[in-house]
């Protein structure tokens, strides 16, 4: 009767071990969920196994802790004590003796202070992970969408190729059909004109061969009487052209091909300038935002508060001596440089007879006589008076337009190109390609010395994109 009813308050007492208890140890079958462990036998207990531990005297003395599982691992193997203290210093589980022995110098806190400290580094360690995890997804959808970008930036440049040399070869054909045209009608004329020369020449010929034979046969009469009877009537020969002075002068074609060429040249022109304005657009995109940084100008330059303009002094200002500052060229770098990606800004020259822009790399020599060249680290164009050049290592001259007022910058680091753009006209003016960009990239100014009359004391102005429609 006393078994089937412990097996029934068994059941009730507890519910057999789930996945995350610990199991009673002295359970055989169905073990149970343990709701003590003992440190002094190593054993965890249901309610019903942990009876005796609540009645015999000597088992009363044991010490009982909520289940553990494990528990061996638990002691302190030198001192057989619970490791419920941790040493700081050298970063191991001890027990209470244990800090009155080989670790009593060490700072000791207790297992759950030191676990809910760890569990902050465990949870910050996630945490980051996480993060990590989060960063290098989006840094995925980054490059998908890089690609995707890439792919529609290759179908419309492939469109707008297709456009334009769809447009000029259908400007060719016209060009050549009118050429053709022109030649033909020409040719035309000229047969036309030679058609009815021969036609008026034919008949007088067949006029004047009618009268002919009315001469020679009266020519041949011996009747003295008879001759001079019809001499009197002898009709005289039909009126004639003076045919000395009538030519035929085939067409001139000087000059056909030439006007031809000139109307495609002025086609390509149009799509040219159409290709510019939307270059223009695409790299104002790049737009970045960079001030002026006055630890690098030469002391004769004053700058304004924004850090967006710079003129010429006239005045040497007494300065701190500064590394980065330009002693012999009136330069002025600014303050944001850029290594990798693209960028771009624009500067006005408006009113101005000569200045310098372009970009720079960092290790530039900023001191003495500077040679301005890709070579020594500036790419730029430069203007003075009636010449734009462009300082590669060989100085190469540009088309000077007279209403160029603000120059436009377009650097692609990653693919070495600059290029520069007269952003009033939105046409393009110069590129270099092939650039060799090791080191972050300045922009710099050099609004050039003020003329004698003053003609050159305009500022350089840093100015915000107005991209139109």
């Amino acid at each position: 009767m006393a078994t089937p009813f412990r097996k029934s308050l068994r059941a009730k007492e507890q519910p057999c071990v789930e996945p995350a208890a610990v199991p009673c140890d002295f359970c055989t079958g169905t073990q149970l969920k343990a709701v003590k462990s003992c440190l002094g036998c190593f054993m965890s207990y249901c309610q019903t196994h942990l009876e005796p531990h609540q009645r015999v005297a000597r088992l009363k003395t044991h010490q009982l802790v909520e289940p553990m599982d494990r528990l061996e691992d638990r002691m302190c193997k030198k001192h057989d004590r619970l490791l419920e203290l941790f040493c700081k210093t050298e970063q191991v589980s001890v027990c209470q003796f244990c800090t009155e022995t080989d670790h009593k110098s060490n700072p000791i806190v207790p297992l759950k202070e030191e676990y809910e400290v760890k569990m902050a580094q465990l949870e910050k360690i996630a945490s980051d992970v996480q993060q990590m995890i989060k960063d290098r997804k989006q840094k995925i959808k980054e490059i998908k969408d890089t690609v995707e970008l890439s792919k529609k930036d290759a179908e419309r440049e492939i469109a707008d190729g297709v456009q334009v040399l769809t447009a000029l070869k259908q400007s060719i054909e016209k060009c050549q059909d009118d050429l053709n045209q022109m030649v033909k009608e020409k040719l035309k004329s000229t047969v036309k004109q030679a058609e009815g020369l021969i036609k008026e020449i034919e008949q007088e010929i067949e006029d004047l061969t009618f009268g002919s034979s009315e001469v020679k046969q009266l020519s041949h009469t011996k009747d003295h009487l008879h001759f001079l009877q019809a001499f009197r009537s002898l009709k005289n020969p039909p009126p004639t052209r003076d045919w000395t002075t009538v030519e035929v002068r085939p067409p001139s074609y000087v000059g056909t091909l030439r006007r031809s060429l000139d109307q495609l040249e002025e086609t390509l022109n149009m799509e040219m300038k159409k290709l510019c304005d939307a270059e223009l657009k695409r790299v104002q995109q790049y737009e970045v935002d960079v001030t002026l940084d006055p630890d690098t100008a030469h002391p004769k330059l004053i700058l304004s508060e924004d850090g967006k303009q710079v003129h010429h002094g006239d005045v040497v200002k007494k300065l701190p001596d500064n590394p980065k500052r330009f002693t012999m060229h009136i330069f002025v770098l600014t303050m944001q440089s850029f290594s990798s990606g693209r960028f771009y800004f624009e500067v006005q020259v408006k009113d101005k007879t000569g200045w310098c822009l372009g970009v720079a790399r960092e290790s530039i020599a900023r001191k003495g006589q500077i040679t301005v060249t890709p070579e020594t680290g500036y790419w730029n164009i430069f203007k003075n008076k009636d010449e734009l050049i462009f300082r590669d290592n060989t100085a190469v001259r540009l088309p000077l337009r007279a209403e160029l007022q603000k120059v436009g910058v377009f650097v692609d680091y990653d693919e070495g190109l600059l290029s520069f753009y007269d952003v009033e006209a939105r046409v393009h003016v110069t590129s270099a390609i092939g650039c060799t960009f090791s080191e972050p990239l300045y922009p710099f100014l050099c609004p050039g010395n003020n003329d004698y009359k003053g003609d050159n004391s305009a500022p350089l102005i840093i100015s915000p994109v107005n991209q139109t429609d």
